[in-house]
């Protein structure tokens, strides 16, 4: 199959609609028609109900589109392979969650630069989820996430071990009302657990997804809110912050997942600078 018919399929699938997947693709929305009637020729059914309100999968749809996804992520791994710069052994392929990504992630490729130069690194974000697919289906060779499950062929290893506590920012001196309380993205456990500790907390004014930013927020703005203790260390021992007294902690564990069928050599070497990347990171 043409991979540009897989890549066409699965940016109908994102826009829900020919006429933006053919902008998005720099194409005619006569050629993507054009290339989905291949595909749909190709398999004897149609995958797309098409209407004045878009374009939906069919059921042929549906189980093509884990297939088209798997042949794309497959695809680029194969450039990546046969593509080795010069003097390269092998590529790796790590995915993080967004908030690992940095310093973590940064830290790791700089430990890989310098530790293991034959090896070539690749390096993706994306979600929990489909960073586990992705080392399922052989499309990536490690991700590191927060708050991994089991699942059959891969294994998990504990990274690091980190507690979330609850900091407000000393913009103001006076107590930090409910409303300035900012709710910021740490996973559906974390959700579940803030939620039973605090089971009359109205909905959040702010909602953040990325810790970071949300630090910068409450350090400008004031407010509190669950962060990293690593993390916000600097910021609580130079007294910008200051950790609520008596509110409840959570734990924060992050995860190395890798499939159980890969090279042991390389997942040494990996393993080894997350490791180190996990002790030098805040």
């Amino acid at each position: 199959m043409d991979i540009s018919v897989a890549r066409t399929f699965l940016e109908v699938v994102k826009t829900g609609s020919f006429v933006r997947a053919a902008e998005n693709l720099n194409l005619t929305q006569t050629a993507v028609s054009a290339r989905i009637r291949v595909l749909e020729d190709q398999l004897d059914r149609p995958v797309f109900v098409r209407n004045k309100a878009g374009a939906r999968l069919t059921p042929a749809g549906e189980q093509f589109l884990r297939f088209a996804t798997t042949l794309v992520q497959v695809w680029s791994r194969a450039q990546l392979a046969v593509g080795l710069p010069p003097g390269r052994e092998t590529v790796v392929t790590l995915g993080a969650e967004f908030s690992l990504s940095s310093p973590l992630v940064r830290h790791w490729l700089l430990w890989m630069r310098r530790e293991c130069p034959e090896i070539a690194v690749s390096t993706r974000t994306d979600s929990s989820e489909r960073l586990i697919e992705q080392v399922q289906d052989g499309t990536l060779d490690v991700a590191v996430i927060y708050g991994a499950t089991s699942r059959p062929g891969l294994i998990l290893e504990l990274l690091f071990e980190e507690k979330l506590v609850l900091a407000r920012s000393m913009v103001t001196s006076g107590p930090v009302g409910v409303e300035a309380h900012v709710r910021i993205d740490w996973g559906e456990e974390f959700a579940a657990n803030y939620q039973a500790s605090f089971p009359d907390q109205p909905n959040a004014v702010v909602s953040i997804s990325y810790g970071p930013l949300a630090l910068e927020y409450i350090l400008e703005a004031g407010g509190s809110g669950y962060f990293r203790k690593g993390f916000i260390r600097p910021y609580l021992e130079d007294g910008r912050l200051a950790l609520v007294p008596g509110s409840p902690e959570f734990a924060y564990s992050a995860y190395v997942v890798h499939s159980a069928k890969a090279d042991p050599g390389v997942m040494d070497r990996i393993r080894t600078g997350l490791r180190m990347a996990a002790r030098i990171a805040p």
